[in-house]
């Protein structure tokens, strides 16, 4: 049986509603972010055998030991960003298979994604063209060195943990500027920092993650 017949109640609106009515029920309040993600097809995002469970509350593998992060994870990281702000010119770090990309240009115009894994770069532009989502800007590099020729950034998320904050994406970041990353091996929490006039300030997070490790070099 064809994906379209066999998958088509777990990929339909419907199940799409159901995934936001969970995520406002686990807390998420920010009604924009809320929105981006209803408005982005994550069934498009995941391989074809696992587009069933897309609106689960799951990160699913994506290959090469990647996975697309859960839907929860994907909405608290950018809720906790735009707090009393707005996303303004925002890196993502580890662009996968595109689908945190496309939610977030749903809240910004001006979104750039870096991956180093060259054919997940390769899917993350095929699933972005299949929605029309044009806004993306994605490049093949190293994560841990951002993307310096479009810096500064306003907002850098970061979707693989690191054990030590990466020197070159603070370099980055604007005045004011954000940046969100999970941090640790066996147990990992989201950090914030946030550049300020005379210094770089963190903001205390209270969220136990599990992400992919955040490693150097390209594929």
């Amino acid at each position: 049986m064809s994906l379209s017949a066999s998958g088509l109640g777990m990929t339909s609106p419907r199940a799409r509603a159901r995934m936001i009515e969970r995520l406002r029920a686990d807390g998420i309040a920010e009604e924009r972010v809320l929105a981006a993600i209803a408005a982005v097809p994550r069934h498009l995002f995941v391989e074809e055998a696992l587009a069933s469970r897309a609106y689960e509350d799951s990160a699913l593998p994506l290959g090469f030991s990647q996975t697309i992060s859960q839907p929860f994870i994907v909405a608290r990281m950018i809720e906790i960003l735009m707090r009393g702000r707005e996303l303004g010119k925002t890196l993502e770090i580890g662009a996968g298979s595109g689908y945190q990309a496309a939610v977030l240009a749903q809240l910004t115009p001006e979104v750039y994604a870096v991956e180093r894994i060259a054919p997940l770069l390769a899917r993350a532009r095929l699933n972005l063209r299949k929605i029309q989502q044009f806004r993306v800007r994605l490049k093949h590099a190293d994560g841990q060195q951002g993307l310096p020729e479009a810096a500064p950034f306003d907002t850098i998320i970061v979707s693989a943990a690191a054990s030590e904050l990466p020197h070159a994406l603070l370099q980055q970041l604007a005045p004011n500027g954000r940046i969100l990353l999970p941090f640790g091996t066996e147990r990992q929490t989201l950090r914030l920092f946030e550049r300020r006039a005379k210094n770089i300030a963190e903001i205390r997070v209270d969220s136990l993650v599990n992400f992919v490790p955040l490693l150097s070099g390209l594929e």
